[in-house]
């Protein structure tokens, strides 16, 4: 007899990233171009390293204390959110967690009630609207306008329509995952609006905010006014500080919000890696001095795919590390485009799920983790796949 599956489960789709990934790790001859999972080839902070090494040795960093997280870690997760957004936090309004996701599903589970609904972009990463599900949530979606060879765009019309009685919190993110959509000021005011007439709270995924292109600024919306009561900042080690394997986040919210955060916190990880915290401390306090070149070498790939795919239906990211080409257009989904790479040796991510208004009909390109060398050529692969 089929087992009984609980209801929770009954939206939770994959995402297609570790199915790809399989199929490239396992397959014979050339390797293949990696452009399907958010990895990163650029190293973290050396120091970073040494210190971790050093971690493995000593006893304090064994440790399943303090639960909250290491001191020093918050001290510089609350600082560093305070320098960007302008309000005064302090080791006591942070807690760690086991990397981003972690800390944003902490950050659901102490703000939704069963049946509301969380105001995310259309598209987004697939595994955010999957914790949003798990808390009890459904998401509530406000598309990006898509206009191919230019910039996702923020729909305030949409937005402003979609914010209904159900909605008790919006989950955004800026560089948006996957389409490297950012908000603008006006964008971020129009959001800060709704959220103070709606008394709404803001789980801001900060995980990509310092990785933005052509010039752009960090704009951190606890600094509007009205929004630094009501804005709960979960980052990660991972995407800005290169450090995936660490699994390291943090969450910085108002002293209102922090006894649940706590609270879910102790009940699902109970701590992060003990060896990993203050290594991703000195990465993090290091980042202010350490962050341009790498952002200038991801905008250097992202440049170099617009020119391989220019004149096709692509979406230009402002930041992040990815990048969408609407299959479509070509008269196939995402899936078909994919399985046609990987006859070149391209391995990309479909994205069924992602997205209501932008999602099968997409395919995902990651440029985190490929030299611009090896992303030269995609083009001609991509031209002949959709048979261009």
């Amino acid at each position: 007899m089929p087992r009984h599956r609980p209801a929770r489960l009954t939206h939770i789709a994959g995402i297609g990233v570790d199915r790809m990934g399989a199929i490239a790790d396992d397959a014979e001859g050339p390797p293949f171009l990696r452009l399907e999972n958010l990895d990163v080839d650029i190293p973290p902070d050396g120091e970073a390293v040494a210190r971790t090494v050093r971690a493995a040795t000593e006893d304090a960093d064994n440790s399943y204390l303090p639960f909250v997280g290491q001191a020093r870690l918050r001290e510089v997760a609350a600082r560093h959110v305070s320098e960007l957004s302008g309000v005064a936090y302090e080791a006591r309004h942070c807690v760690i967690s086991a990397g981003g996701l972690s800390g944003l599903l902490n950050a659901l589970l102490a703000t939704v009630e069963v049946g509301d609904e969380v105001l995310v972009t259309d598209p987004t990463y697939a595994g955010l609207l999957n914790r949003i599900r798990l808390a009890g949530g459904t998401p509530k979606y406000v598309p990006f306008r898509f206009t191919p060879g230019g910039e996702w765009k923020l729909d305030r019309e949409a937005l402003r329509a979609a914010v209904g009685p159900r909605v008790r919190t919006m989950l955004l993110m800026s560089p948006s995952m996957p389409s490297g959509g950012c908000f603008d000021a006006d964008d971020w005011r129009a959001i800060a609006a709704l959220c103070v007439q709606h008394d709404l709270t803001l789980i801001l995924d900060a995980a990509m905010e310092r990785l933005l292109f052509d010039g752009r600024q960090v704009i951190h919306p606890a600094g509007l006014p009205g929004m630094a009561e009501r804005t709960i900042t979960v980052g990660s080690s991972a995407k800005e500080l290169r450090m995936i394997g660490w699994r390291v986040g943090w969450t910085v919210a108002p002293e209102s919000y922090m006894p649940d955060l706590v609270a879910v916190s102790l009940a699902n990880v109970v701590v992060p890696v003990g060896i990993a915290q203050d290594a991703v401390a000195t990465a993090l306090a290091q980042s202010p001095r350490t962050l341009a070149p790498y952002v200038a070498e991801l905008e250097r790939r992202r440049d170099t795919l617009l020119d391989e795919l220019r004149g096709l239906p692509v979406g230009v990211p402002a930041g992040g590390w990815s990048m969408l080409l609407r299959a479509s257009d070509f008269g196939i989904d995402g899936q078909t485009l994919s399985e046609r790479l990987l006859k070149a040796r391209v391995c990309a991510t479909a994205m069924q799920g992602w997205g209501e208004t932008h999602g099968a009909q997409y395919l995902r390109f990651v440029f985190s983790n490929e030299p611009v060398e090896r992303l030269r050529g995609l083009g001609d692969k991509v031209r002949a796949a959709l048979g261009a």
